[in-house]
């Protein structure tokens, strides 16, 4: 077979491959030969049928397939022998002529590749790059020993309506006379928070209301731009909120009021496990703990940003084959169009781009990942998952085996497989540029991570 590899301008590629009948002719006659063993035509045994009517059936779709395997092969070595570095999947050229495989050999096939953009990147101890130390001061305890009382906290049962209490009742609808609308809308076991009503007024009627008292109240002024809200409240279909104008009694019949967890022994057990903390000092010990833990991840998460940003200006604007990506990022959307892949580009680019420089990074630095790193990337995953509900005492083995099914499941493991190599790329980054220490509180830090 013979390749040909034109570049002029570095980026756009045209691979031309030249197929001749021994680049293929074994492939063929051994596939011909498999299938005439396997084939049942009427009048012959299995087996049996003359090689001259498998040909003249099968012939012509078998030699498509061998060639299709061949070129892929074929293309493969070359590029990887060669060191192209490609972007996306080769597309057939648009200077392709159609090939007719009823015709004698040879036959042309033409590729058009995008070739990666040539460029250097380097980080050194000349390099330097602020890291961020989130500050963990005495009312970000608090809000999170706060935080975990009220997650561990109970409903207690009222005869009198404050503010953030729930109210538990049955509604009805009332005509314009103020009585029950006959076969108008009814609601039991309505549950509601008049402290969320949008309208100031509406939300005043509950003020000091009392178990087995009646408030009259209209749930399209109390929640104006909720449709959604209305429906659920009155267990009503979203489409019939629009024409519904009624005023409606509230029969309240339970008042409910949130009380936190008193911060005792109890709540240590349930935050971190039975008997891990002995009082409410080790307690604020273990919260701070697992908040480094928790900042320090957001620490490299924000340095390895501020390393993305500091380079992509450092390496500038890369050239790229345009109309060839965009046909390759079409292909690869075969949903969308033409328009989608132009709103998108640019931003597609760009992430191509940093990709690129990790690339080359994770090289340069001899970064490699095993199994071993991606279990720990979905173990720090999963720790962090159930810390979003209170929950820090999962036991290992838990989290463990949450892990496994994480990396078996396709939509999480090229998320994880990349998380674990900015991981390491991280780490050892951080000990070869300048580290430039600054500390904010957690408000400036969150801040600036949505700025960026």
């Amino acid at each position: 077979m013979k390749i040909s590899f034109e570049n002029p301008d570095k980026v756009n590629g045209l691979l031309t491959m030249t197929v001749e009948e021994a680049d293929y002719q074994e492939g063929v006659q051994k596939a011909l030969k498999e299938y005439r063993k396997k084939a049942n035509i009427p009048g012959f045994r299995p087996g049996m049928a003359p090689m001259g009517m498998i040909q003249r059936q099968m012939g012509v779709a078998v030699k498509l397939d061998e060639i299709n395997r061949l070129l892929q092969e074929k293309m493969r070595e070359y590029l990887i022998e060669n060191k192209v570095g490609i972007l996306g999947e080769p597309l057939p050229s648009e200077k392709q002529v159609p090939v007719d495989l009823k015709k004698e050999p040879p036959y042309t096939f033409m590729f058009d590749i995008a070739v990666e953009p040539e460029f250097e990147v380097e980080l050194t101890d000349k390099d330097e790059i602020d890291y961020y130390t989130i500050n963990i001061d005495e009312k970000l305890i608090d809000n999170n020993v706060d935080m975990y009382a009220s997650r561990s906290g109970h409903y207690d049962k009222v005869e009198e309506y404050q503010p953030k209490d729930m109210i538990k009742g049955d509604i009805y609808e009332l005509d314009e006379n103020g009585n029950t609308k006959e076969g108008g809308i009814i609601s039991e076991g309505a549950i509601m928070l008049p402290e969320y009503i949008k309208v100031e007024e509406q939300k005043k009627l509950f003020d000091g209301a009392k178990v087995n008292e009646i408030i009259t109240f209209n749930p399209k002024k109390a929640y104006p731009d909720s449709e959604v809200e209305i429906s659920s409240l009155l267990k009503i279909d979203k489409e019939q909120v629009a024409d519904l104008n009624s005023d409606f009694d509230f029969v309240i019949n339970e008042i409910s009021r949130y009380t936190k967890a008193p911060v005792d022994q109890v709540l240590f057990d349930t935050v971190f496990g039975t008997g891990v903390v002995k009082d409410e000092k080790e307690f604020r010990e273990k919260i701070a703990e697992g908040l480094k833990r928790q900042f320090d991840t957001d620490s490299d998460f924000k340095f390895i940003k501020d390393v993305r940003k500091y380079l992509e200006q450092k390496v500038g604007s890369l050239t790229y084959p345009d109309d060839l990506m965009k046909r390759i990022m079409l292909n690869n959307n075969t949903d969308k169009d033409k328009a989608y892949v132009e709103k998108n580009y640019d931003a597609s680019i760009k992430e191509l781009t940093w990709h690129l420089i990790k690339e080359k990074l994770v090289a340069a630095n001899n970064v490699k990942i095993d199994n071993s790193d991606i279990k720990e990337t979905a173990k720090e995953a999963a720790r962090a998952q159930f810390a979003q509900y209170g929950m820090n005492n999962v036991p290992d083995e838990y989290i463990s085996n949450y892990a496994d099914d994480m990396m078996k499941k396709s939509e999480s493991k090229d998320y994880l497989i990349d998380r674990t190599i900015e991981r390491k790329l991280t780490q050892v980054l951080k000990n070869v540029v300048k580290l430039n220490p600054k500390t904010a509180t957690l408000d400036e830090f969150n801040k600036m991570m949505q700025e960026e």
